[in-house]
């Protein structure tokens, strides 16, 4: 350009927008809340359902435990739950969201009981109402703090009014809840082995139960053969049994068997279970064989000539632990398991107690098919009151046992009964979890009546409360249960009459599931399942609203009072009172009325299982509030996965309970947060991030932002270097928003059918991608709502459309084709923006207003943009497809001349492309120059040259490199023949008609 040639600089059309580069979301953010409030926007969403013309979309929450600030799990899941209900708002629906809590349980209360510790005060020297209301305002302190912390995150729903398990009215629902339960025969009262903990005095689910490796005692227990009368007689010569009558008993069977003076080998990592000890189990499936020691070391805890039971796999490694080397035992001969069925053995500490009797009793032998030989000795000792697979045995084979198979020995603290001989008062953990003697006594007691053959160290994944963090027992005491296989008989038998039926039948026809594995695990867990133990020993929660006769037996028929009246004067109080109401003084002759006599009946103290709480949130919640749902059913929950045993499990059994079916028609899973690395995260490995700590670093729309691009029905990850290089997405999506904000215009708009083909080609995209976002938002997939615009964003506008439209934008005058593309930007700027509103709510409001500024004014109050089906156009597609294709080799050619320096700019070439005639068709009525960003392009149909620029995997395109001639426009720097013949100088034809 010459001194004398103007700076065009000042007429070109450039981007000019306020939107700024930079988004400081982390400081901005809080302004888009505020702003929210002012509008109003949750309760102006609900405003336009008022004439009937949205149907109700409602995702259920499930209720947090307030205790604590939130970790990234919560984070995940209440954005996940946003997603959902922003987009299902924007697709056409009332989309209702109430959050909720879950505030009973033991958490809130060990908190409390903390406190009092390092006060030195005694809980059970207050008041249990006043301990509860104590409990009531710590969960009504994290109640708030959590509250905040959600909304921080753009968490959209009616945070004025959510709902809580400890409000009265919730209070009095759950209870009424139970109480169906209780009217329809459900509930009794039975001693089943229950997951205990010691160190907190209360029973637990098997959601409130993680596991964690631990050091444990294995021991190896002689059990004497002692009898042999059940057995059939031997055919010694083919060591099968002969069926016959004539059988000896004791010493003399014995003899008869071969089997005198053997004894059964058992192997346990519960030494403390042994004086609960009532038989022993055998694989049916398993070989097994009668041993004898031949030779022993200096030190060992048998002798030669004793001989022993063991099932043959596991021979050598039992004889290993008792340090007997190979050599030094023998194999005798095999022994059938119908042998085994016939033997009775002696407990090991028959006879020690003198004068008591305490183990003076006969130990089965009985076939379970728990037992495998890849452990052990392939003999199961077996202690009903301690384990789900021994209280079967006990059931199935209660005429084999002496008298009542369930033991009473271990009091609620983990404790021996104090008069309980040797062991009596011997905890088998401390009150801070650690192992009490109760091990060592046991094993101790063993070794002094020769009792033990070995024992070892070693290390097993073990069950441990997940609040206390200390290990937890399988333990018999009195617990209510709800019975999940006896008919309801309540009428509603759609889907069956059992809870198990119904839930089962729930699952396969009721539920979709989100993913499809959810089904089967839920559906396993809830067909092998026991009943529910609906029980804690604890103070804060509902209580089992119920009274039990005194005197009677809980097999009784008139055990469990079941009187309406009762139970209305029960819900009554609870209304107005809460929970508390069923402490207060008096309250048992208050509740019974003038009905029953109060000197008749026990109240019951327990607190129901927590689960059963947030199991019966549906119905406080969807059915009795004015935000709930027509039916009382949710059409979605979303949860980890972790659920299927927690709350999609208690719901389905509560719903299945009370209303007859499931109480969702959908059910959403997340997999579990990892670090970088994939390690979990935990606060002594130091590898957590907070989410707030994210939010303070990079905002909240970030956080979201990740969680969009997770595949989060998997365990996914996060980390500083994955947050980078989300953030650099957010960058690249936002520079595409800040172009098209600065482009757009207030201009009439152009009609689409006198559009370009170009802006023509961009509607057809925007239609096609409006049905995928949609159906994409309705799977749940946020995942692929992202990627999708995230594409299109960059590869079909930022690397394609805006590429070539640039130059029209910024060059042309007041053409068709500038006040086309203006349009489109204007029409991309309404989709975007929107479609991307659920999962970037604080920027999305931001482009948003940029457009549609006014104090009333958010995209968050709008629907997608109706689809228009007059941009559909396949043919038009069809051909730029290939117009694409062609141009994607022109560009390789354009870079490899920039490469070798020949060009700096594309500008600065003028290729031949060489296609086939068809192709040269299509490109006639396009301005490919503009497409391939050249200043002027020839297209061919005559043969390349052999050395034209080809892609391997474009077959028919070639390209012939050439410089552009002519001179070089100082406005559009395009390189044309004709450029310095118009009245303004240095310019081409086009950009002096725009100066003019």
């Amino acid at each position: 350009m010459s001194a004398e040639t103007p700076d065009y600089k000042a007429t070109l059309n450039l981007p000019v927008t306020d939107f700024p580069m930079r988004a400081g979301l982390p400081k901005r953010e809080p302004e888009w809340l505020d702003r929210w409030a002012r509008l109003g926007v949750y309760d102006r969403l609900r405003d336009k359902a008022r004439d009937g013309s949205r149907s109700k979309f409602t995702l259920h929450d499930g209720p947090p435990y307030a205790n604590g600030h939130l970790h990234i799990g919560h984070a995940l899941n209440k954005t996940l739950k946003d997603m959902v209900v922003r987009s299902r708002q924007m697709m056409g629906h009332d989309a209702r969201y109430v959050p909720g809590w879950d505030c009973h349980g033991l958490p809130i209360e060990w908190k409390i009981e903390e406190a009092y510790r390092k006060k030195g005060r005694d809980k059970d020297a207050v008041d249990v109402v006043e301990f509860r209301q104590e409990c009531r305002d710590f969960a009504a302190g994290w109640v708030d703090i959590q509250r905040d912390e959600f909304k921080r995150l753009g968490i959209t729903g009616n945070w004025a009014d959510p709902y809580l398990t400890m409000n009265f009215h919730a209070e009095a629902v759950i209870a009424q809840e139970f109480q169906t339960f209780l009217m329809n025969g459900l509930v009794y009262q039975g001693s089943k082995p229950v997951m205990w903990s010691p160190v907190e005095k209360t029973a637990l689910a098997e959601a409130e139960v993680e596991y964690h490796d631990r050091q444990v005692d294995a021991i190896w227990v002689k059990f004497p053969v002692v009898d042999a009368s059940a057995l059939p007689m031997l055919n010694r010569e083919s060591s099968k049994v002969r069926m016959g009558s004539d059988h000896a008993s004791g010493p003399a069977a014995l003899e008869e068997a071969g089997l005198s003076g053997a004894r059964v080998i058992i192997w346990t990592t519960t030494p403390w279970t042994i004086p609960q000890n009532r038989g022993i189990c055998f694989g049916p499936g398993i070989s097994y064989g009668l041993y004898k020691v031949t030779g022993t070391p200096d030190e060992c805890w048998t002798s030669v000539g004793d001989t022993f039971l063991i099932a043959d796999a596991l021979a050598e490694q039992t004889f290993t632990a008792a340090r007997l080397e190979t050599g030094m035992w023998t194999r005798v001969r095999t022994v059938q398991t119908d042998e085994l069925a016939g033997l009775t053995c002696a407990h090991p500490l028959r006879g020690v107690a003198e004068g008591n009797g305490e183990w003076d009793f006969d130990v089965p032998l009985l076939p379970g098919d728990h037992v495998t030989d890849d452990a052990g000795t392939g003999f199961v000792h077996t202690a009903p009151s301690h384990g789900d697979d021994d209280y079967q045995i006990a059931i199935k084979y209660r005429d084999r046992f002496e008298g009542d198979p369930m033991t009473y020995n271990i009091e609620a603290d983990g404790s021996y009964r104090t008069d309980l001989p040797l062991f009596g008062g011997e905890q088998i953990l401390k009150p801070n979890g650690k192992p009490g003697g109760a091990n060592k006594a046991v094993i101790g007691a063993l070794v002094g009546v020769s009792a033990l053959l070995a024992r070892s160290r070693i290390t097993i994944s073990d069950a441990h409360s997940w609040r206390s963090k200390a290990p937890v027992i399988r333990l018999n005491r009195p617990q209510w249960f709800a019975a999940i296989d006896k008919p309801v008989g309540d009428g509603k038998d759609t889907y069956g009459d059992t809870v198990r039926a119904r839930a089962l039948t729930s699952i396969d026809e009721l539920v979709t599931w989100t993913p499809k594995t959810g089904r089967n695990r839920l559906f396993s867990m809830i067909e092998n399942r026991p009943d529910w133990v609906l029980s804690r020993q604890r103070a804060w929660g509902v209580p089992l609203t119920c009274f039990t006769r005194v005197g009677a037996k809980a097999a009784d028929e008139d055990f469990i009072l079941r009187d309406p009246a009762v139970n209305a004067r029960i819900i009554e109080a609870f209304e107005t009172e809460g929970a508390d109401a069923w402490y207060k003084e008096g309250a048992k002759a208050r509740f019974l009325g003038s009905d029953h006599n109060p000197d008749e009946w026990e109240q019951v103290f327990d607190i129901l299982d927590v689960w059963f709480d947030s199991g019966s949130t549906h119905a406080f919640v969807l059915r009795d509030r004015e935000d709930g749902t027509d039916d009382g059913v949710a059409d979605v929950y979303l949860e980890g996965t972790d659920q299927h045993r927690g709350w999609f499990h208690s719901s389905m059994l509560q719903g299945c309970g009370t209303m007859g079916r499931a109480p969702y028609r959908a059910v959403v899973t997340h997999g579990f947060t990892l670090d970088e690395k994939g390690v979990k995260m935990s606060k002594s490995l130091g590898n957590i991030i907070a989410p707030q700590t994210i939010v303070d670093q990079y905002g909240a729309d970030i956080l979201r932002l990740w969680v969009a691009q997770v595949d989060y029905t998997n365990d996914h990850r996060i980390g500083q270097e994955i947050l980078k290089g989300v953030a650099d997405s957010y960058r690249r999506l936002r520079n595409t928003m800040r172009f098209m904000l600065g482009s757009m215009t207030d201009d009439a708009p152009v009609d689409p059918l006198e559009m370009p083909e170009l802006e023509r080609w961009v509607l057809h995209r925007l239609s096609e991608l409006d049905d995928k976002v949609r159906d994409a938002y309705a799977r749940y997939d946020f995942a692929e709502v992202f990627q999708t615009i995230f594409q299109f964003a960059t590869l079909d506008l930022s690397a394609f459309y805006f590429d070539i439209r640039k130059d029209a934008l910024y060059c042309d005058g007041d053409t068709m084709r500038r006040r086309a593309a203006r349009t489109v930007l204007g029409l991309i700027h309404e989709r975007l923006t929107t479609w991307l509103a659920p999962i970037l709510p604080f920027t999305m409001e931001e482009v948003w207003l940029e457009v549609h500024p006014g104090e009333e004014s958010s995209v968050h109050l709008m629907d997608f943009p109706a689809p228009r089906p007059g941009w559909r156009d396949d043919a038009l597609v069809a051909k730029w497809s290939r117009i694409r294709a062609v141009r994607r080799v022109v560009l390789g050619a354009l870079e490899a001349a920039r490469r070798d320096k020949v060009i700096g700019a594309s500008l600065e070439a003028a290729p031949t492309v060489h296609v086939d005639a068809d192709t040269v068709t299509l490109l006639e009525d396009v301005a490919f120059e503009d497409v391939c960003i050249t200043s002027r392009i020839a297209v061919s149909s005559e043969p390349a040259p052999a050395d034209a620029f080809t892609l391997d995997d474009a077959p028919g395109t070639a390209v012939v490199f050439a410089q552009a001639e002519g001179g070089k426009c100082q406005r559009c720097w395009k390189i044309l023949p004709d450029v310095g013949h118009f009245g303004h100088d240095g310019v081409c034809g086009r950009c002096d008609g725009a100066l003019s």
